[in-house]
């Protein structure tokens, strides 16, 4: 497989922050509430304000990530050392940022908080949160061109462990790292879910002590592979779920109904990818069934939008949705970076 002239960066990161943005005002609403403010759901229009689309904490903190990545990446090969400073540094920044008002996470937050210290990031990590937070960001580091394999799942669980250090939430950033890279390269998204299924199994006994260091020991677990195991047998039903109704879903039930409201990271990611699935070559339609749903709709959106991205490129994305969308110039030069 290799890289296609399609811009899946580019056109990873606009879907994302597209359905953040669409799921922004339908977030904490069930879906006839949303119906009856939005109307149908497949016609939704991109809520604008004064001329422009704005997004949450989701893209806000993607961006942070993403920022991060750059930065480590200028100063040499991705490393976990290198790579944890700038993320945490960005991390810490978003927490104070004026900006930071569109209804954070109090995982997010708080550890934030903790690692605006000088304490190790271990100890700012909430170690028994499995918030979507930590995948809902990811999806830069699938973008990178040229990572090793255990480069991209370990930077993808590192920046996850920064805040939220359950084991699912390790699992599922670096499922969704995955899905993402592997969708940029081409694959059929018919057969995605049986490849992170595999991915997953092959995983399960994999503790990577390089990028979390002793993270695992301010858990109850009794070593560092039952720590790991945890995680992605959490992922692996929950992918297995989504693997028995990804063809026989009906698109006008709520996707909730089938994989979870996706307030916790491996509902997040099934869920996304199941909005997906069902339309994977009518990329709006999947934000907009992503978007009306009554779980998590700006995450689910989001992750949606990066898979429809990911897999389609950036002319899925219609330009009168792209002009509008906040901090679109950042997304853009971020996007043409790792698309050259």
């Amino acid at each position: 497989m290799t890289r296609t002239p399609k811009k899946a960066a580019t056109g990873t990161l606009m879907g994302l922050a597209l359905g953040d943005a669409l799921g922004f005002p339908t977030e904490f609403n069930d879906v006839p509430s949303i119906l009856a403010k939005c109307g149908p759901w497949r016609t939704m229009e991109l809520p604008v304000t004064r001329g422009t689309a704005y997004i949450t904490d989701d893209t806000q903190m993607t961006l942070a990530f993403a920022r991060g990545i750059r930065t480590a990446m200028e100063r040499g090969p991705l490393a976990p050392l290198r790579l944890a400073r700038p993320v945490r540094d960005e991390y810490v920044d978003w927490y104070h940022s004026p900006e930071n008002n569109r209804a954070p996470g109090n995982t997010c937050m708080r550890a934030c908080m903790l690692l605006d210290s000088d304490r190790a990031w271990q100890d700012a990590s909430q170690i028994h949160s499995k918030g979507c937070g930590a995948n809902m960001r990811v999806a830069p580091i699938g973008l990178v061109p040229g990572l090793s394999e255990e480069q991209r799942a370990g930077a993808a669980q590192l920046q996850a462990a920064l805040t939220h250090g359950h084991p699912t939430g390790l699992a599922a950033s670096d499922l969704t790292a995955r899905a993402v890279w592997l969708l940029a390269q081409g694959v059929d998204p018919a057969g995605l879910v049986g490849q992170l299924r595999s991915y997953a199994y092959e995983s399960r006994d994999t503790y990577r002590e390089r990028w979390l260091g002793d993270l695992w020991t301010r858990s109850q677990d009794p070593d560092a592979r039952h720590f790991v195991r945890r995680g992605w047998d959490e992922c692996l039903a929950v992918l297995e779920r989504l693997d028995a109704v990804q063809r026989t879903a009906d698109p006008e039930l709520d996707p909730c109904t089938y994989t979870g409201d996706g307030w916790i990271a491996e509902e997040a990611l099934a869920t996304g990818l199941l909005c997906f699935l069902l339309f994977p070559g009518e990329p709006l339609t999947a934000l907009r069934r992503a978007a009306c749903t009554r779980g998590d709709s700006d995450s689910i959106a989001a992750l949606a939008g990066a898979f429809a991205g990911a897999h389609l490129g950036a002319d899925a994305w219609p330009a009168e949705w792209t002009a509008r969308i906040e901090h679109r110039d950042e997304l853009l030069e971020l996007g043409a970076l790792w698309d050259a």
